[in-house]
């Protein structure tokens, strides 16, 4: 059963939240596996790849290129996909037949405009809807400085972009802001380009890139926020994806929130550059349990069991927001339940995602009852407790319609999502989730 049977999906909050769950493959590792094994030397294996939509996006436009990639279903519930990708190694790629479509995929994307970049063939890259209207000219512009060829809409900040060849030399590039997907467009650009190519961080931001680069024999390193590589051939390499923790804070807000909780999330990544959410929970009171941590592919993994808790606001701000920058639609929900004022700075970003989450959120918090207003850069959010029911709009962005099924969980009283199917962009069985842990639609 798929989420597009949930259009509309009501969430009746239930007396106990008990049960397991297993998040989905984690959506950056899962696009990173795919497209550096794609331009790798040999073939490899990803396990429990994101079924999600973004993923999909990523996995088609690399067929269109001349990857051949195979994809099958697990039989296991609740594991990702497996992919076998048979790579055409660093210049192996071939011109597409027509336009590359990136779907709603940011990271598809901005990732790939580094994989495309000095190409000797012309492609055109585009998206949806929503992705043709979301900033691009942060990517163009370092890839131009490298000697790529590429225009795009608006005076080159938007998409469609197209690709017209050019010759990459590594440059020094200082990040404008805190952005992974920025930074990987650069160093996939300069895996590929003379001389070196040096990224620096303003902060710390997610380094799936780096590891697997460095792990597929790339020529990498880091230092004080300096990642700089070399012209280097790959080779390909296996990949087990771990559990996403973007979709993990779902279920850990619902656990911390509700009065009478106790949900245990399998298989979480737990990257630091990726857990701050885990962080800010825990500062808010929050009862979240790392149990059997491991390390899987290089990256750290565990269990994460989370209880019901009391609750207090806290101020997030500087450095901590990249590592959740995702996660922020979710701690509103926690911010709403717990009792204090929460304050969100510094994080710009989120007017820039598929929706303007600040307007987005602070705008079902209001609806719902939850003191709460926006700023430029964040929002202030006065809990209290308690959500009120009703029935929202997420605007078609997953994370804006999950953040309200988590809500519905807690809330005082039904919560019905209009556009509920939209979480297929990363969680498709999301819906299916909320019933078994209690929350059924109201059938």
């Amino acid at each position: 059963m798929t989420s597009e049977h949930f259009t509309p999906f009501t969430v009746m909050p239930p007396a106990k939240l008990r049960g397991e769950v297993i998040a989905p493959g984690d959506k950056s590792i899962s696009h990173r596996a795919a497209m550096l094994n794609a331009i790798a030397n040999g073939s490899a294996t990803v396990t429990n790849f994101s079924p999600g939509d973004d993923c999909t996006s990523t996995v088609e436009l690399l067929r269109a290129l001349g990857v051949e990639i195979e994809r099958s279903p697990s039989e296991q519930i609740g594991v990702g996909d497996t992919l076998v990708v048979h790579g055409n190694g660093m210049d192996g790629l071939r011109r597409p037949h027509s336009d590359l479509d990136a779907g709603n995929s940011g990271t598809t994307m901005r990732l790939m405009s580094g994989i495309l970049a000095g190409r000797p063939f012309e492609a055109t890259m585009t998206g949806d809807a929503s992705l043709v209207t979301r900033p691009m000219g942060r990517i163009v512009q370092p890839l131009k400085m490298m000697g790529a060829d590429i225009t795009g809409a608006h005076d080159d900040t938007r998409a469609p972009l197209h690709f017209k060849g050019g010759e990459l030399a590594g440059i020094d590039y200082a990040l404008p802001v805190a952005s992974a997907q920025l930074k990987s467009a650069v160093l996939l650009a300069g895996v590929r380009a003379s001389g070196e190519t040096t990224v620096r961080e303003p902060a710390k931001c997610r380094d799936h890139t780096e590891r697997m680069l460095s792990a597929m024999g790339a020529q990498i390193r880091s230092e004080n926020g300096a990642i700089t590589v070399t012209q280097s051939d790959i080779s390909a390499a296996d990949v087990e994806v771990p559990g996403d923790v973007s979709s993990a804070a779902f279920w850990m807000v619902a656990g911390i929130c509700h009065s009478d909780a106790e949900v245990l999330i399998r298989n979480v990544g737990t990257n630091p550059t990726r857990s701050g959410v885990i962080t800010a929970l825990r500062e808010m009171g929050g009862d979240i349990e790392l149990l059997d941590e491991r390390v899987v592919a290089g990256e750290p993994v565990a269990d994460l069991l989370a209880r019901s808790s009391d609750l207090k606001g806290i101020e997030l701000e500087g450095d901590i927001i990249p590592l959740l920058i995702d996660e922020i639609p979710a701690i509103a929900v926690a911010a709403a339940i717990a009792n204090g004022k929460t304050v969100i700075r510094d994080a710009t970003e989120l007017r820039v995602k598929e929706t303007d989450r600040i307007a987005a959120t602070v705008g079902w918090l209001q609806g719902a009852g939850v003191k709460s207003e926006g700023n430029d850069n964040g929002m202030v959010i006065h809990g209290e407790g308690r959500i009120g029911g009703g029935e929202f709009n997420g605007r078609g962005d997953h994370r804006i319609a999950m953040s309200l099924g988590v809500a519905g969980l807690v809330a005082d009283n039904a919560i019905t999502v209009s556009d509920a199917s939209c979480s297929s962009i990363s969680y498709p069985t999301f819906w299916n989730e909320i019933s078994r842990l209690g929350g059924s639609d109201a059938d």
